[in-house]
């Protein structure tokens, strides 16, 4: 039964998108680049900025660097807050909680942003453990968010001995990572933890089961099932 559980962010908690395909269109405007169809940044929710800056407009690491700047801008102050909790994700971490759980964010965007998300969103309260990315682009892979969360929510236990309830090495189903990309997967598997990918997300058609999620749900509905059955 799953006992300790990390949440993606965006796409998973929370619906993003026009925040942050606002924010890219505004930073590609800042660029020289016009994209008036939003539909079309989709993919830059969930991996790092910079990575998609680079991989999505050819940008070499300075630009795409300025073009994060530029994107910050306006996230900081109106991007964060476009933005709204998918209907059913208050109730589900209440009961999560309410069984006993304990809850951790692993997300790729900076601490600080996604701190003020879960305030203004007053869900901050259901989670022992918030972990994101730094402002200087560091931690930003999952897998790092992954193994920081991990690491402040089983403090003081060595991965190669008793670090996870399994107790002969690994971590076993008592731990899992929740999210909406092949990222999030990914990270999960990096660390040998389980995954439940939501497909309510915006992952791509079959990317879950691309990655290897371990279970995929549809609804929130089916997610809270998931995660109280274990």
């Amino acid at each position: 039964m799953y006992q300790y559980i990390l949440f993606d962010l965006d796409g998973t908690l929370t619906d993003p998108k026009i925040g942050i395909t606002t924010c890219v269109q505004y930073a590609l405007h800042k660029m020289g680049i016009e994209e008036p169809d939003l539909d079309k940044l989709e993919p830059f929710i969930g991996p790092p900025l910079t990575d998609s800056f680079r991989d999505f407009y050819d940008m070499d690491e300075e630009k795409a660097g300025q073009a994060v700047n530029y994107y910050r801008e306006r996230f900081s102050t109106v991007g964060l807050f476009e933005n709204e909790v998918y209907p059913g994700i208050p109730e589900m971490l209440a009961e999560l909680k309410k069984t006993g759980k304990r809850l951790a964010i692993a997300s790729s965007k900076p601490t600080v942003f996604v701190k003020k998300i879960l305030e203004h969103f007053e869900i901050c309260q259901y989670f022992d453990v918030i972990v994101g990315s730094e402002l200087d682009g560091t931690r930003s892979r999952k897998e790092e968010v992954v193994e920081e969360a991990l690491r402040q929510l089983l403090p003081g236990q060595e991965k190669e001995t008793e670090k996870y309830p399994d107790g002969n090495g690994g971590i076993d189903r008592a731990v899992v990572m929740v999210g909406d990309r092949k990222f999030d997967v990914e990270g999960a598997k990096e660390h040998g933890i389980a995954s439940v990918g939501v497909a309510y997300g915006y992952a791509a058609e079959g990317e879950l089961a691309e990655a290897g999620a371990d279970v995929i749900v549809e609804t929130v509905e089916e997610l809270a099932k998931a995660l109280l059955a274990g």
